[in-house]
């Protein structure tokens, strides 16, 4: 057995050394943060599932074993407050508001492998199970404190988060001044460590860039993190197995959802129902949103996973994504801008509203939502481009066929450039995809819609069908559009996973057991194959773009 490398604390909770993985190939772990359920879901929400949704997708067609992640954050100050207000208990409300959250995921075709609520029993044991650790290694100690407290946030402030006017943002919200008495995290003692693991893992953060930011968090003094509130304050939470009157705050129950789910300390606690830990950690992709990787994700997280005792080689890979704005300014309940994605799949069909998503947003970078661009997205590109082609494609074949395709020996130049067309997508879509580019994965197999179109109107098929000196060049011409279609539907299938298996069930053929994206080699059909009934794709939408 090779050395171990990297740096650990004095706490060790599992082998600093993990023994080699008795699975050949590592399950790609992929998990979203967890939704707050304080209020209804909203287009970044929406993003981040669907964006999380098509890699794991993505992953398993590439022949990988997937376990995908998400769930809610139920707990809380702001809960508690809000069902007190609504006249519910805490569990409740959070059962209530968490329907609009899971009602939107299965609309929007979002399948999960386990599914976090930390109000979970589970969960619940391995927070206190953690907490006790750290209580017994001397990494939590109790002391009172004064100072600025974010109502909206539920955190107290610092001088780093004052304006240069030395005034707390709006992004604050409602901010007092209180004194009280509480448990604190020695977060301060690992910080030099996670210089040092940045700086030496470039890949600990995507996309690179956010790693200076992250750095520059942890220049000047760095302070402990409270992690408890006074159960007369808050009683809505899970309570400090050493110290009765207090509640956990949020960052070690919400973030310790990665790895609760995942088999973490499942045996030690007594939870059952959960995946292998040894087989699935560390995570292959933690989706978060750039507003919460400093401090929790990127600071919190990896620091009590180092107190644990996680080697270097166990902390997980983060994937930061930007916001949606609107012409601009950040989506807010204030502003009254906010985008309601249900609706939007509602107009738009789930897999337009997938598609618009994940077209128009370069991962970790920010994307302005535009009616008038989801508009022509659905109308132009999907039912214009793809789902015309298909319906066009099948029609003839059907019109001078009947549907019956027979590659026959006649080929040209015409027919060679669309089948290079077709290899070249192959191999730049699974390099974008697994870079996570996803608009330029979509931009790559959209290569051979766009050909096949052009394919069309210069070959003229239907001129053709009145030539009978030309049946074997008519026969190439409509096998060749109806195998870059089958190809299409495979490259497409994460992304709009409802339209690309209907797409196939109008071809006339199905994705084989197992099949994955390095079997897609021209004459996926048969000679002889029968298409199917063509039925419009995407139907096309009477809508107008807004006025400017």
């Amino acid at each position: 057995m090779g050395a171990c490398t990297g740096r650990h604390s004095k706490l060790h909770t599992r082998p600093s050394c993990t023994p080699p993985s008795p699975f050949p190939v590592k399950p790609y772990y992929i998990t979203t943060a967890i939704d707050y359920t304080n209020g209804r879901p909203h287009i970044g929400h929406a993003y981040e599932k669907v964006l999380a949704d098509v890699m794991a997708r993505f992953q398993r067609r590439n022949g990988r074993e997937v376990y995908f992640l998400t769930g809610v954050d139920q707990h809380g100050q702001k809960v508690q407050k809000s069902a007190e207000k609504a006249g519910l208990t805490p569990q409740q409300f959070v059962d209530e508001v968490t329907q609009h959250f899971t009602a939107l995921w299965e609309k929007l075709n979002v399948r999960f492998d386990g599914w976090a609520a930390t109000t979970d029993e589970r969960h619940k044991k391995v927070v206190q199970a953690i907490l006790q650790k750290l209580h017994d290694a001397g990494q939590l100690y109790k002391k009172s404190h004064t100072g600025f407290y974010s109502v909206r946030q539920e955190q107290f402030l610092t001088d780093k988060e004052r304006g240069p006017d030395g005034v707390f943002g709006e992004e604050w919200g409602e901010v007092v001044e209180l004194q009280e008495e509480n448990w604190y995290f020695k977060l301060s003692e690992h910080v030099e460590w996670l210089k040092g693991y940045i700086q030496s893992h470039p890949d600990f953060i995507f996309p690179a860039n956010r790693a200076k930011d992250v750095l520059n968090a942890l220049e000047g003094d760095s302070q402990d993190l409270c992690i408890s509130r006074p159960l007369e304050r808050l009683s809505w939470g899970i309570p400090l197995p050493f110290d009765e009157k207090f509640v956990n705050y949020v960052w070690f129950d919400a973030l310790t959802n990665y790895i609760s789910f995942a088999g973490y300390l499942a045996d030690e606690v007594g939870n059952t129902g959960l995946p292998s830990f040894e087989k699935l950690w560390p995570a292959d992709a933690e989706i978060i949103g750039k507003d919460i990787l400093v401090p929790p994700h990127a600071v919190y997280w990896p620091i009590m996973l180092h107190a644990l005792g996680f080697p270097d080689e166990q902390i997980p890979k983060l994937v930061v994504h930007g916001w949606w704005n609107v012409k601009g300014a950040k989506m807010s309940k204030s502003l009254g801008n906010v985008i309601d994605p249900d609706q939007l799949s509602t107009t738009f069909t789930p897999d337009g509203l997938r598609y618009y998503l994940m077209r128009d947003i370069a991962t970790g970078q920010d994307s302005d939502f535009n009616e008038e661009r989801i508009i022509m997205s659905y109308n132009k590109e999907l039912a214009g481009g793809l789902g015309n082609l298909l319906n066009r494609s099948i029609n003839m074949a059907q019109k001078y066929r009947a549907g019956k395709l027979t590659p026959g020996g006649y080929d040209d130049a015409e027919n060679q450039a669309l089948r290079q067309t077709v290899a070249e997508a192959v191999p730049s879509y699974l390099e974008n995809m697994n870079s996570w580019a996803i608009h330029e994965g979509i931009a790559a197999a959209w290569k051979i819609v766009s050909h096949a179109n052009a394919f069309v109107d210069s070959t003229k098929p239907f001129s053709l069908a009145k030539d009978p000196a030309q049946a074997a060049r008519l026969d190439s011409v409509l096998y060749h559009l109806a195998e870059a279609l089958t190809h299409v539907t495979v490259l497409l299938d994460p992304i709009l996973p409802t339209a690309m298996k209907v797409a196939r069930e109008q071809i006339g053929w199905n994705l084989p057991e197992g099949f994955v994206f390095s079997d897609l080699k021209w004459g996926l059909l048969a000679d002889g194959h029968q298409l199917g009934t063509p039925v419009p794709l995407f139907p096309r939408l009477e809508l107008e773009a807004p006025a400017a």
